[in-house]
C-alpha cells in the first residue's frame, strides 16, 4: 500500500527532471540519491523504487534524452518543409531548436566533461549521430549527391549545430529569440547542397 502512494506521488518523470536540473546545476558527484530526495520533498528510499542507484538513474536521463531527441529528429523529416526552408535545413533547425530549448538535456547528452558519466552517454551520441548522419546521406542520395560528400557533410553539419547551440546555451537563449540566427546560420551551411 505504501508503495503504490509513493509510486502515484513520487513519478519517474519527476524524479528524472529534479535530477537532470540537479546533475547540471550542481555537478553529478555533489549530487546523491538522498539530496533529490530532499529536492523533491521525499525521502531517498523512495527514490529506490523507481531506481536502484545514482548511475541508473543517470543513464535512465541520457537515454530518455536521446530517444525524445531523435523521435523529434525524425518527425522534422516525416514532415513537408516550411516554404523556402529544404529538409535538411529543417533537420537541422530542430536539432537547433531542441539544444536551445531544453538546455539542461542537451548540456548532460552533449557537453558533460565527467569522464565516468562520459561513458554514459559515448553510445547515445553515437546513436544520435548515426541517425542524424543517415537523415542526411538519405537526402543527399535522393538529391543526387556523389558518395564522398555522404561521408564528409554530415558531420560538419552536425559540428556546426552544435557550435551553434554551444555558444548561444551559455546565455539560456530560447530558439524563437535566435531563430533568425539559426536559420542564417543553416541556411550558409546548405547553401552547396
Amino acid at each position: 500500500m505504501a508503495r503504490r502512494a509513493v509510486e502515484q506521488e513520487l513519478s519517474r518523470e519527476r524524479i528524472l527532471e529534479a535530477a537532470r536540473h540537479l546533475f547540471i546545476t550542481k555537478g553529478y558527484r555533489a549530487i546523491s540519491m538522498r539530496s533529490i530526495g530532499q529536492h523533491l520533498g521525499y525521502s531517498h528510499g523512495s527514490l529506490y523504487y523507481h531506481f536502484k542507484e545514482k548511475a541508473e538513474l543517470f543513464y535512465a536521463i541520457v537515454v530518455e534524452d536521446f530517444n525524445r531527441l531523435a523521435e523529434l529528429l525524425d518527425d522534422s523529416m516525416s514532415r513537408p518543409p516550411e516554404e523556402g526552408v529544404s529538409k535538411v535545413e529543417q533537420l537541422m533547425l530542430e536539432f537547433i531548436r531542441f539544444g536551445l530549448d531544453h538546455p539542461y538535456q542537451y548540456e548532460i547528452m552533449f557537453m558533460i566533461r565527467d569522464e565516468e558519466l562520459l561513458a554514459y552517454c559515448r553510445a547515445e551520441q553515437g546513436k544520435c549521430f548515426d541517425l542524424f548522419s543517415g537523415m542526411i546521406r538519405r537526402h543527399l542520395k535522393e538529391e543526387g549527391y556523389v558518395p564522398e560528400d555522404w561521408q564528409s557533410v554530415p558531420l560538419t553539419l552536425f559540428l556546426s549545430a552544435h557550435g551553434f547551440i554551444s555558444y548561444y546555451i551559455q546565455d539560456k537563449i530560447m530558439f524563437d529569440d535566435v531563430k533568425s540566427a539559426a536559420l542564417a546560420h543553416v541556411r550558409v551551411l546548405c547553401r552547396s547542397l
